[in-house]
């Protein structure tokens, strides 16, 4: 870029920002909107509990759903064979280590609420490896014009209930080895989607046929229930030739649109919506906006006309609309429709060709966001740099370009309301990487690069810090939610992030490698390494797919096999102390699910803060379609902002010490202290070991010599304890003790009473020595 355009596009930029002042200092706040957000529910899929049995070295673990609209004081009994196995409902988390189970037995679960035992739900096998394998129908190769001969390899994926059966089924793109860039020349194969059952029964293919090119940005396949039959349609841009999963051609099956550079820049353009049960073609209508002039989108060889985004979003708050977007360099059009099981109905054209929309051209990214950013119960898309409300008229600009990664999520729970965190690819961009306001577009913080900025990440990772961290390519440093730099140039993937073990931070998913952020030694430890897979979209390194698709919250990963003749969904193991409903039943993560296929994919985030400060866990505004019935919870507007305080849904403890022994238990099992519990005679104050006490209720415990002063972090509470102080912090607050911590043959100590209520946990103390320490909930 020559020196003079590079100064003018800084000041462009930078003119964006401050005449959108007046937007950032919006009269009415997030706050206010939040605690008057109408109480507008909307339908989701009515899912079995999707019981997943795996074979561990410590039995067979067991995993399941809750639904985000039913009572949280659900409990469960397990059946094994046919016969109970849990002496008494399990009112925690829904995940259980059946120690007594084999390879032969078979599961089911059944809810449990106010005494009454539901239906059990489908019986479940136990598989011999923490994946499930699904077979593939490899579609024959080919061979082009030109002569070049190319096979197929499944790559992305999405899971939709086909066929209302209340299970996931899988949607597979499969791309030709020829699959282009649109920067690149080249003919291409024809991209295959084909619908599989977890069961590995394919129940259709559909052909897009020559006249659509194979690549990441041609085809974005949207699945999903857009009429509210309880079954998903799959929509997607068709052409003269496409073949359904009937064998019914749509237009004219001998047309060949592509030129001599294998681009298809003539012709007609279609949008298709198929039925997900059969793959049959139900609506087709003109593709909108036409490619028109190829020049018009910012080039004369058809790369930048064909760049197409879409997604799925509640624009009127209760069904869902269809989302379709052509060009972000230059011209953005994004169209939203509405799907009555028959027919197409356009609801609102976005074109930075009016003249009013024209300073948001070239805005956008190779991938989309999208949430109810303003809490009016209706959706935002977040498009780049802009933002568009749920009418299609523009919500902001930040005026920072065009980027590679885009997250949004409650990033910041300090604050109100939700964050963007997003990369920039312009050297004039003021920010490499930028933190956002999701509604406003007011920047938070930001990290200049003066380079293409490929790569970046949101996530909770450092328990240390309250909220997520982000991080970004070019050298950027980590940093906490207040944009501080905690770590220079740490060595973390940031390609995908996955909710993988059972604690409330997030991993690194890249490659076919899951890894965990080691924030005291600043280094990744891999946790799983899916051997005989391979990653998709080459550099992107991204799976197949990554959702919560089965058994509780955590999310699998699906990832192809080497030889493209499997795909394996791999299922965490790792047991959690959390109940939490299944995240597709929170509407901005399933939604995510639905464009994660976009362009360059992106992993899903909450639209809630899920990470390890959460204090609690929001009640979501839905409700689902169950033998003709509508099965909500009626919420009131503090039950749908705050829901459930963080102790309700963490598995509940209780520590039994005796005193002047090393005997000790954390709920039922027995354990060993490596000192003792004791009675200070001075001050005829029960001393307790604070790490050994701590640690039992699932806290991280640090030590700082220099200040001799321990630390505890429990979620949201920050605690500090000084040695020899008659005082101590709970969240920075001072609280006074009439007994200082001491340190005994090398481990530190506080009074019973005071470390308990440090906690916020009850205390029973009996003649012959034992004193419980236990969660207010405990039963």
């Amino acid at each position: 870029m020559k020196k003079g355009k590079r100064y003018l596009s800084v000041f462009l930029c930078l003119l964006i920002l401050f005449s959108s002042a007046e937007i950032f200092s919006d009269e009415i706040t997030t706050q206010e909107l939040i605690d008057n957000r109408p109480l507008i529910y909307r339908q989701m899929e009515a899912l079995d509990r999707g019981l997943v049995a795996i074979k561990t070295d410590e039995g067979v673990f067991l995993s399941w759903r809750l639904y985000g609209n039913e009572d949280i004081n659900t409990a469960f009994n397990l059946y094994r064979d046919g016969v109970l196995i849990t002496q008494k409902p399990l009112t925690g988390a829904t995940n259980y280590i059946d120690k007594d189970g084999n390879e032969n037995s078979t599961y089911q679960v059944a809810g449990v609420l106010d005494g009454v035992e539901e239906e059990k739900s489908k019986a479940a096998k136990v598989l011999s490896n923490n994946y499930m394998s699904i077979p593939l129908d490899i579609p024959q190769g080919g061979r082009t014009p030109s002569g070049e001969e190319y096979t197929f390899t499944p790559n992305d994926c999405s899971v939709g209930d086909l066929d209302g059966d209340g299970t996931y089924e899988i949607v597979v793109k499969w791309e030709p080895t020829n699959a282009k860039d649109n920067s690149q020349g080249g003919y291409t194969g024809p991209t295959i989607l084909d619908a599989y059952t977890l069961d590995g029964k394919k129940l259709w293919r559909i052909d897009l046929g020559i006249n659509i090119r194979s690549g990441p940005h041609y085809t974005q396949f949207m699945v999903y229930d857009l009429d509210g039959d309880g079954k998903a349609e799959v929509a997607c841009k068709t052409a003269d030739g496409t073949i359904d999963g009937k064998g019914k051609v749509i237009g004219d099956k001998d047309k060949d649109y592509r030129n001599s550079a294998g681009y298809v820049l003539d012709g007609p353009e279609y949008l298709t919506v198929f039925s997900g049960e059969t793959g049959e073609e139900i609506c087709t209508v003109d593709y909108y906006p036409p490619r028109g002039n190829v020049r018009d989108w910012g080039d004369n060889y058809g790369n930048r006309v064909d760049r197409f985004l879409a997604g799925i979003a509640y624009l009127d708050g209760v069904r869902p609309s269809l989302i379709m977007c052509r060009g972000y360099y230059t011209r953005t059009v994004i169209v939203a429709y509405n799907f009555d099981g028959k027919n197409l109905e356009q609801v609102w054209v976005f074109d930075t060709n009016n003249d009013e929309y024209k300073i948001y051209a070239g805005r956008g990214n190779h991938n989309l966001s999208i949430g109810d950013y303003d809490y009016d119960g209706c959706d935002e898309i977040t498009y780049g740099s802009i933002a568009i409300d749920h009418d299609g008229k523009p919500l902001y600009n930040t005026g920072l370009g065009h980027g590679d990664a885009l997250h949004v999520s409650d990033f910041i729970p300090s604050r109100p309301g939700l964050e963007v965190f997003a990369v920039h690819e312009s050297d004039a961009s003021p920010y490499g990487a930028e933190m956002r306001d999701a509604r406003t577009g007011e920047i938070i913080f930001g990290r200049h690069t003066g380079a293409d900025t490929g790569r970046g990440m949101a996530a909770d990772v450092d328990p240390r810090y309250p909220g997520a961290e982000s991080w970004a390519a070019k050298g950027l440093p980590m940093m906490n939610a207040e944009g501080e730099t905690i770590v220079e140039r740490p060595a973390i993937a940031m390609n995908f992030a996955v909710y993988w073990d059972g604690d409330l931070l997030r991993e690194m998913l890249s490659g076919v490698t899951i890894e965990k952020w080691d924030y005291i030694n600043k280094k990744s430890t891999a946790m799983l390494v899916a051997n005989g897979c391979e990653a998709n979209n080459g550099s992107k390194s991204t799976p197949c797919l990554s959702a919560d698709i089965l058994g509780d919250w955590r999310e699998e990963v699906i990832f192809r096999t080497k030889d493209n003749s499997q795909l394996r969904i791999y299922i965490s193991t790792y047991p959690t102390d959390y109940k939490i409903y299944t995240l597709m039943h929170d509407p901005m993560y399933r939604l995510s699910i639905v464009w994660q296929n976009v362009a360059y994919n992106q992993p899903p985030h909450t639209g809630f803060y899920l990470g390890y400060s959460m204090k609690s866990l929001p009640a979501p505004l839905i409700y689902t379609v169950k033998n003709g019935e509508k099965v909500q919870l009626d919420l009131t507007r503090e039950d749908a902002n705050f829901g459930y305080p963080i102790e309700r849904i963490k598995n509940p403890v209780k520590i039994t010490i005796q005193i002047d022994s090393y005997n000790a238990k954390i709920n039922d099992s027995e354990v060993k202290l490596d000192s003792i519990a004791y009675i200070d005679h001075n001050s005829n104050r029960t001393m307790l070991p604070v790490r050994f006490v701590s640690e039992g209720f699932g806290c991280l415990v640090f030590w700082d010599e220099a200040s001799k002063s321990v630390t505890i972090l429990d979620g949201y509470k920050n605690i500090n304890i000084a040695v020899g102080e008659n005082y101590m912090s709970v969240n920075n607050k001072i609280t006074s003790i009439d007994q200082p911590a001491v340190i005994v043959n090398g481990r530190t100590y506080l009074p019973l009473r005071a470390l308990a209520e440090a906690l916020g946990k009850n205390i029973t103390y009996d003649e012959r020595g034992f004193v419980e320490i236990f969660d207010q909930h405990y039963n």
